[in-house]
């Protein structure tokens, strides 16, 4: 597997290929963007800011493995609102990021934003339902097209009452359908579901493409109670070979302190959970 790491603890750096360069020495395979660092809606990220990112990367040999936190900043955005009018514009800006994400290079967007897809209280669940597959099914050519997978992602009861665990969210996956459309889980929003999380990885393996390392403390991992050994044995058994992409809310300890210690664990654990090798006689 490959480690990756979310960019907005270092937000207050005043230039993104600082961040990149750091990340890269640290011993990350790439860095993971939340559009809201670099402006306030995507499409005001000109061509020039997406550019320098590239070549920013390119030179660290680091890569830009996709976004997140993407609805953030712009307003009036919802996935499974009543109103078409706030659907139509928020399924078109589900296309604006899929094409930045596209420009740096990124694989994949993960999709949580719990305000942005909650039921409203005038609708039914099943119609808020509908709602998202309208919504997400628009931009999925763009996403086919660009060679980026939109990855959703369960919340806990306490962010959403949309998709809160990885059983709703695959039943999302298979109505729409498409392959570019896949799982994302997170230790942290795992704390709702009705499987501990080694179970809930291996139960959904088939349908995972992205992973978020982080703790119930909203730290990183290794920072917390959250046992991580099964978690990575898990991984391990099912073959995964993408990100496992480190995402804090708790910025206190400062970036490099929390970049530097959750990655030393992490590597610990994934060496620790290959199979042990027989020796030959």
């Amino acid at each position: 597997m490959k480690f990756g790491i979310c960019g907005e603890i270092f937000q207050d750096w005043d230039d993104i290929a600082r961040t990149i360069e750091f990340v890269k020495e640290t011993g990350y395979d790439g860095l993971e963007i939340a559009p809201f660092t670099l402006a306030q809606t995507v499409t005001d990220i000109p061509a020039k800011t997406r550019k320098h990112i590239v070549r920013k990367a390119e030179e660290a040999q680091l890569e830009i493995l996709g976004i997140h936190w993407v609805l953030v900043g712009p307003e009036n955005l919802h996935i499974t609102h009543p109103d078409p009018e706030i659907r139509s514009r928020t399924a078109q800006y589900l296309v604006d990021l899929t094409h930045f994400c596209g420009d740096l290079g990124g694989k994949r967007i993960a999709f949580g934003s719990p305000k942005a897809r909650s039921v409203h209280p005038s609708i039914t669940y099943e119609q808020a339902f509908d709602y998202a597959v309208e919504s997400f099914s628009h931009a999925l050519p763009v996403c086919e097209e660009q060679e980026v997978t939109l990855c959703m992602e369960p919340l806990s009861k306490t962010e959403t009452n949309f998709c809160q665990n990885a059983a709703e969210t695959v039943r999302l996956i298979e109505a729409i359908g498409h392959p570019n459309f896949r799982l994302m889980l997170d230790t942290k929003a795992m704390i709702d579901e009705p499987e501990d999380r080694p179970t809930t990885i291996r139960k959904y393996a088939q349908y995972l493409a992205h992973y978020h390392a982080n703790d119930e403390n909203l730290h990183g991992p290794g920072q917390g109670d959250v046992d991580f050994a099964p978690i990575f044995e898990a991984l391990e058994a099912v073959g995964y070979s993408d990100y496992v992409s480190v995402e804090v809310f708790n910025f206190d300890p400062g970036p490099e302190a929390i970049a530097r210690d959750s990655l030393a664990y992490m590597k610990q654990l994934a060496q620790n959970s290959k199979p042990r090798q027989t020796p030959t006689i």
